[in-house]
């Protein structure tokens, strides 16, 4: 068996954009690593992403922002909207001052092309295709990895599982699947701008709220040429399907938006969705690792996507186990990995319990509380004193959490 250095034997698995980000991140550190990925093809699933400047920084070093930029729209003014009247609850200028205040902008991609990027950027020789890993055992000082579609095992000298929210890693970390059903769950769709001539500020990116969900939508592609939108349901109560995603009728994506503002039904009716998405997160861990294995972004701490910071979060997961990994040598990763941990620990879970309570805010019930929330958003500084810890996070320093910012 190869006995090669952990610098030149490190194993992703998952091309995903937390993947494929560490691969790069790992290379500009003079790290090796290799991407195995279980689809014939690279294809993201999901519909975009918005990216916010804590992850958008780090992609500018790693050298990709420019190609980013062809194929991506940033966003102007946030809005929250009452979703029935339309009326607008809160507005936050962004655009200049957003760059001026975080170091970047806030554009939204779609996934497919942040991806391809990422993808060009790692190389075809360092992606395997059709690799899907199903089982890991320890072997010593190397790790294996099982592939029972061509019979083939693998080895490694540290294993990355960076294969999402469903993660196989995880559960072989963990020993079991600990998935939690949020109470909501969610459709998607991607329409062309032109279509949406109900809509107000089609370029912004837009929280339209109400008790029964809630309606997230931003711009994308290089003109703003389309919209995607998540439409986010208080229903079912229950999740009993194995799978995180049903098929459903096109029907049903109105029900919990019935007598809503016109640009909120046109948008639903503008095109047909025949998936239903559960909501899913993962409780915190106490380690994100066992033995050589670790896990990254998704697979080591999945948040329902409220803010918008799945994707980020992964990235910035990125450069702090990419710094870690470099000062492990040919030795045991372990301190490496423990390091890594208490580095994101406390943020990943601020973000986690933060996402967690969006939904809640913003589904309040017609009452005292929805008015004081009403009022607060119509505040100058709601945006500094609500997101900026988010996107103002600096990764370089691994600061960003301030006090009380976990209850907000």
């Amino acid at each position: 068996m190869d006995q090669q250095t952990p610098h030149d034997d490190v194993v992703i698995i998952g091309a995903g954009i937390g993947g494929l980000t560490l691969a790069l991140a790992l290379r500009e550190r003079g790290i090796a690593a290799t991407i195995l990925e279980r689809t014939a093809e690279l294809r993201e699933v999901g519909a975009a992403v918005a990216l916010s400047a804590n992850a958008n920084n780090l992609l500018a070093r790693l050298g990709v922002l420019d190609a980013l930029e062809e194929v991506s729209r940033a966003q102007t003014d946030p809005v929250f909207r009452d979703g029935r009247s339309g009326a607008t609850l809160g507005r936050t200028p962004v655009g200049r001052g957003y760059r001026e205040r975080f170091g970047s902008d806030y554009p939204g991609v779609h996934r497919a092309d942040l991806q391809r990027i990422l993808s060009e950027a790692v190389g075809p020789d360092r992606i395997l295709l059709s690799h899907h890993v199903t089982g890991l055992h320890e072997d010593g000082d190397r790790v294996v990895l099982l592939d029972p579609a061509d019979g083939t095992q693998r080895s490694a000298g540290i294993v990355v599982g960076a294969d999402g929210a469903r993660s196989m890693v995880r559960q072989w970390v963990v020993g079991h699947d600990d998935a939690i059903y949020s109470g909501r769950s969610g459709f998607r769709g991607i329409i062309p701008t032109e279509q949406l001539t109900e809509l107000p500020d089609p370029h912004a990116i837009q929280f339209w709220i109400g008790p029964t969900g809630h309606l997230l939508h931003y711009a994308m592609g290089g003109d703003g040429q389309d919209v995607n939108f998540l439409a986010v349901s208080r229903d079912p109560q229950e999740w009993t399907a194995d799978q995180w995603v049903v098929p459903a009728r096109d029907e049903d994506k109105f029900a919990p938006f019935a007598g809503w503002h016109p640009a909120v039904t046109q948008m639903l009716g503008a095109v047909e969705v025949t998936q239903r998405w559960a909501l899913m997160r993962r409780p915190p861990l106490a380690s994100w690792h066992r033995g050589r294995v670790v896990l990254l972004g998704d697979a080591a701490h999945a948040l329902v996507p409220h803010h918008g910071q799945g994707a980020n979060r992964a990235i910035e997961d990125t450069r702090a186990l990419a710094e870690e990994l470099a000062t492990v040598g040919s030795g045991d990763p372990t301190a490496a990995f423990e390091a890594f941990e208490g580095r994101r620990r406390m943020r990943t879970r601020a973000v986690q319990f933060a996402s967690a309570r969006v939904a809640e805010v913003l589904h309040l019930p017609d009452g005292p509380q929805a008015d004081a929330r009403n009022a607060a958003m119509a505040g100058a500084d709601w945006f500094e004193d609500r997101l900026a810890w988010i996107h103002g996070y600096d990764p370089t320093v691994d600061r960003g959490i301030r006090p009380g910012s976990l209850s907000r």
